[in-house]
């Protein structure tokens, strides 16, 4: 994929958005998972450490992180 970080952090900013409705939130961490580049990886563990989301968006968003970590793993 080719999104450029500012892509990127658009995306993290929806998935922080308290404001926004749950499930928009989670489509959002959904897609950075999608998007498996870096910024994106970095962007899902802030989000898992963002005590403002609830419990269960931030352990999702670790859950993508995790996959992020073993797509872009060398084998």
């Amino acid at each position: 994929m080719s999104e450029t970080p500012e892509e990127v952090k658009k995306v993290a900013d929806y998935a922080a958005d308290m404001k926004l409705p749950a499930k928009l939130r989670t489509d959002a961490i959904d897609q950075l998972g999608n998007i498996s580049t870096r910024e994106a990886f970095l962007a899902l563990l802030e989000l898992a450490a963002n005590e403002g989301l609830i419990v269960k968006e931030r352990d999702i968003a670790l859950k993508k992180a995790r996959e992020v970590l073993k797509k872009t793993s060398p084998k």
